[in-house]
């Protein structure tokens, strides 16, 4: 009784045994199906093929640099960084010798005038309400604004009603008043202060940037053939830096174009033969992508060329730049997705995949649209002349059948 119990037992590990082993070698030959060879189907989805080119790009800009006498004294912003401005539109003005003492002054001399006016009483009471309600709308407006622009332009507004107040505060006051002699003085150092203030003003339409790193003139689509690819690289840019800003000069710049002058692969230029006058994508650092027009094309070597795109879009962008990181889109499919694995050859010009669907198995000629280096895009054949073109027979061209997204097919 006791053998048969143990000899029951053995058995069962023996069973057991035999099942991990079972176990072990399913799962090892799963893994071989994984990672040795994953699958041998495919499921046909939509998807993307492209032929991209990573290059460094330097910006080239229509721009006008406005440099006054007193540079040295540094500049007052009239117009601010991006703003659009007009032709013959002040920009900025520059500092006058002696600006911060005048000005002082001027504060000083406003307060007392402001005390001494209280005290009049036979000024014009339906002006200076309305100047008082100016300035108050304008001390509450300031409160509320967060833009730098809006709050100076409220700043402008403020100091002119103030010194139209304190003007009909002088003018009302009898001739050799307290009120008539502050005013006088205030009137001295405000003609001081502008008889030697040096304004610039726009030569032209476009937007005002104070970033002026000196290239304004090197880098100018007046002349393309003065680029190079040794002329580029000696002027030591780095890639994304942000152009710092002047304290001396401003500049205009034309907002609706600029220029990004690249150095490309000739093997990328000759395959997909590339010309002035083409139109590429670009994917700019931010990640948009933009058409561009192929304005200029200059062989450096056997191996690359210079090539200048013209871009209309993302102009205001890229004016904080000289230089950028960018991606060319030499060419951009979207359709059904497959492994190159799956596509077999009848013939050169005949290709085909083999479809599986319900355990039955079919062969299917389809266009390949644009072959990557392991997928490929392809279509249904929607002529049958095509097919009969390229050898197929008539019989086979009746009963031929067609993919379907999501099909399953052979690798």
């Amino acid at each position: 009784m006791k053998q048969k119990r143990k000899k029951t037992k053995t058995n069962k590990q023996i069973v057991v045994i035999l099942l991990l082993f079972a176990i072990l070698v399913y799962s090892i030959y799963m893994v071989y199906r994984l990672i040795i060879k994953p699958t041998d189907t495919f499921i046909i989805e939509n998807g993307n093929l492209s032929s991209e080119e990573s290059v460094q790009g330097y910006i080239i800009r229509d721009e006008t640099v406005l440099k006054g006498e007193n540079y040295k004294n540094g500049l007052v912003e009239i117009k601010a960084e991006g703003e659009k401005v007009a032709k013959g539109e002040a920009i900025f003005r520059y500092y006058t010798a002696g600006e911060e003492e005048l000005q002082k002054k001027i504060k000083e001399l406003d307060i007392k005038i402001q005390e001494a006016w209280e005290k009049e009483k036979d000024l014009l009471p339906a002006d200076v309400q309305i100047l008082e309600e100016q300035i108050q709308a304008k001390l509450d407006s300031i409160y509320h604004v967060n833009e730098m622009q809006k709050v100076n332009e409220y700043k402008k507004d403020l100091n002119s009603y103030i010194t139209k107040k304190a003007k009909i505060a002088g003018e009302k006051s009898p001739t050799g008043s307290y009120l008539k002699k502050l005013m006088e003085e205030r009137n001295g150092y405000e003609n001081q202060l502008n008889a030697g203030t040096e304004y610039l003003t726009s030569t032209r339409s476009g937007v005002v940037s104070y970033r002026v790193d000196g290239l304004e003139e090197k880098l100018n689509p007046s002349n393309f053939s003065n680029l190079s690819k040794t002329m580029l690289e000696e002027l030591d840019l780095k890639t994304g830096q942000i152009i710092s800003t002047s304290e001396e000069c401003g500049k205009v710049i034309d907002n609706f174009s600029c220029y990004v002058a690249c150095i490309l692969k000739n093997d990328n230029i000759q395959e997909k033969q590339i010309e002035v006058g083409d139109y590429l994508t670009l994917r700019l650092s931010n990640s948009e992508e933009v058409e561009v027009e192929i304005v200029y094309l200059s062989k450096e070597s056997e191996t690359e060329s210079l090539v200048v795109f013209q871009l209309d879009r993302y102009v205001e962008e890229l004016i904080n730049y000289r230089k950028i990181s960018l991606d060319i889109i030499w060419w951009n499919v979207t359709g059904w997705k497959v492994p190159n694995s799956a596509i077999k050859e009848e013939n050169p010009e005949l290709k085909y995949v083999i479809r599986k669907r319900e355990g039955y198995t079919d062969k299917i000629y389809i266009k390949v649209l644009k072959e990557g280096e392991k997928y490929s895009i392809i279509e249904n054949y929607d002529s049958t002349e095509e097919l009969l073109e390229k050898g197929v027979t008539e019989e086979m061209v009746k009963n031929r059948k067609k993919i379907s997204l999501y099909d399953e097919i052979q690798l």
